[in-house]
């Protein structure tokens, strides 16, 4: 196959950025997009030009760091497919492909293809974790738990935070991201004790970065793992509660500070 990429160069956040049209002579059908991206890559440092920039590290759909838009699609034109696993049969000999970094607000470029994805970290930082030193993990029966909730938890947590969702967005919003985090704890007998104020600290927190959810469903259409955005009403129902909830404790926190006065 003999192809043409449009890619978008870019030195850093400061730089305003272009595209640049490459050749990709003889790819073979059964590369995946990184691996193309890497013959390209040799020919322009042989060449004595700079490499192009892109993330990438597992190379298996497990890590999320290869996001990019492909013909503007993010990860491309196969659904449920990460870039990674994006493989050249997809494309047809002599095929123009426009490669270009997320556009979001909350991604500034770094370079090239990468993007900062920082605000992510900074929402798993916020709450996605137990606090609760439970030592080593117990056996999986010694905890029962419905089935349909277990499938839901680990539909949640099949998130790998790659950021599809928030490049597909017209308004650049995170909540499906957040939601898979914030479920796949809320939803199982260890998330319970903190459910309340780990949803309010994590979505406090994505709306510091991230634009607001008006259903457009396109972040459940570009998620390579098929989060679906009931996760989303889930938690948005959750955020509701956890207004009530934690104004009942303040109020017993409040009173118990009076009685002690008294």
């Amino acid at each position: 196959m003999n192809l043409t990429l449009k890619v978008w160069r870019q030195r850093g956040p400061s730089d305003a950025g272009h595209f640049e049209a490459y050749d990709a002579p003889g790819i073979t059908e059964d590369m995946s997009f990184l691996e193309m991206l890497d013959v390209v890559n040799e020919q322009l440092i042989h060449s004595g030009r700079e490499a192009i920039a892109f993330d990438h590290d597992c190379r298996e759909g497990i890590c999320g760091s290869c996001g990019m838009v492909i013909n503007g699609k993010p990860h491309g034109p196969k659904k449920l497919t990460t870039t990674c696993q994006l493989h050249m049969r997809n494309f047809r000999d002599g095929d123009s492909i426009t490669v270009e970094p997320w556009r979001a607000a909350a991604f500034p470029v770094v370079k090239d293809l990468v993007v900062d994805r920082r605000p992510f970290d900074a929402i798993i930082q916020a709450g996605g974790w137990i606090t609760a030193p439970t030592g080593g993990a117990q056996d999986a029966n010694l905890t029962p738990i419905p089935k349909a909730v277990a499938d839901q938890a680990f539909d949640a947590a099949a998130c790998i935070g790659c950021g599809a969702c928030v490049a597909a967005c017209p308004n650049g919003a995170a909540q499906l991201f957040t939601s898979a985090k914030a479920a796949h704890l809320n939803l199982l007998p260890q998330g319970q004790p903190e459910r309340w104020s780990r949803v309010t600290a994590m979505v406090d927190r994505m709306e510091e970065y991230f634009g607001s959810c008006t259903n457009y469903g396109e972040c459940q259409q570009a998620c390579p793992k098929g989060i679906s955005i009931d996760f989303i009403a889930m938690m948005n129902r959750d955020y509701l509660k956890a207004q009530f909830k934690d104004r009942k404790r303040l109020v017993g926190a409040s009173d118990l500070a009076g009685d002690g006065a008294g």
